[in-house]
């Protein structure tokens, strides 16, 4: 059963943030009811600018020694948000274990695809380059920064690069089609979206790029070597079956995949901590990235 606290943010999302973002066309108006929750983060955390393969971004650090170190790429369409309006989640990574690098890639629509995922593969090899072990570092990333995590390890799997001992999505945007079932069957159920303001972010990001293409939709790509992945994400989302139908698909190309739904919660709903799935779900995942972390280092150890 869904708290109260999932209840009232679903119908939070609804009065401030898909009423006023129905129909809006500012993209400068959209970027700032975007980033505008003021969220709790948690206490005692340490927030470090720094610079890690050309890219420009933040370390979130907890107290006490790291037990594996995180890339993570916030969502935000392609065109919006930043590390700062994503610190709830990095923060709640870093209370779980990690050092966690969230890269400022570039946005759309003044930088289209694929900047966005050549900024996470600078990243990614500026983090190798520094002296972090590929089997030893994980990847997560939100909405269209999880579509963001899927592209860029289709990119270092077809490069044959090493990739990261995990992954773990959060409502995953992996069909910049929309041409997912949920799109229709939850567009009154979902708290956040309508159909055509996902097309909109999708036309930003792409530019009138095919919106199949395997990176920029990696619902159509061959998702064959790929290493273990864990998705969460809300039943009632219009972006649900972006992640059912990934899974499937990568479960059908021999990947180890664990999908969970959640009922009541909004789009990303780990951004509000105080809501107890939000907390579990942070736990969940934290862990999912830790054992994956572990296993390889004692595989590897044999």
């Amino acid at each position: 059963m869904a708290s109260w606290q999932a209840h009232f943010l679903d119908l939070w999302m609804r009065v401030l943030v898909k009423r006023p973002l129905k129909g809006q066309t500012d993209i400068d108006q959209v970027r700032r009811i975007l980033a505008g929750g003021k969220l709790p983060i948690p206490p005692s955390m340490r927030f470090r600018d720094d610079m890690v393969g050309g890219i420009k971004g933040e370390w979130v650090t907890a107290r006490g020694t790291p037990k594996a170190t995180l890339l993570y790429l916030h969502g935000g369409g392609y065109f919006a948000c930043s590390p700062r309006t994503h610190r709830p989640i990095t923060a709640a990574y870093a209370q779980h274990g990690f050092e966690v690098f969230v890269p400022d890639y570039r946005l759309a629509p003044e930088h289209p695809f694929p900047a966005a995922i050549l900024d996470a593969e600078a990243a990614w090899n500026g983090l190798l380059a520094s002296g972090h072990a590929a089997h030893a570092l994980t990847l997560s990333g939100d909405s269209a920064g999880g579509g963001l995590a899927l592209a860029l390890l289709l990119t270092l799997r077809d490069q044959g690069a090493a990739m990261p001992a995990a992954a773990a999505l959060l409502s995953p945007w992996a069909d910049l089609a929309a041409t997912g079932a949920s799109i229709r069957g939850n567009a009154r159920r979902d708290a956040m979206f309508t159909k055509e303001g996902i097309l909109n972010c999708s036309q930003l990001y792409l530019g009138g790029q095919d919106a199949k293409m395997p990176l920029a939709s990696p619902v159509f790509a061959d998702l064959h070597g790929l290493p273990p992945l864990l998705i969460h994400v809300g039943d009632r989302e219009m972006l649900r079956d972006d992640s059912t139908r990934l899974a499937e698909h990568a479960r059908a190309a021999g990947v180890a995949v664990d999908l969970r739904l959640w009922p009541v919660v909004p789009h990303v709903w780990q951004l509000a901590q105080f809501v107890p799935e939000a907390r579990l779900s942070m736990q969940l995942l934290s862990q999912f990235l830790l054992s994956h972390v572990a296993t390889t280092q004692v595989a590897r150890a044999a």
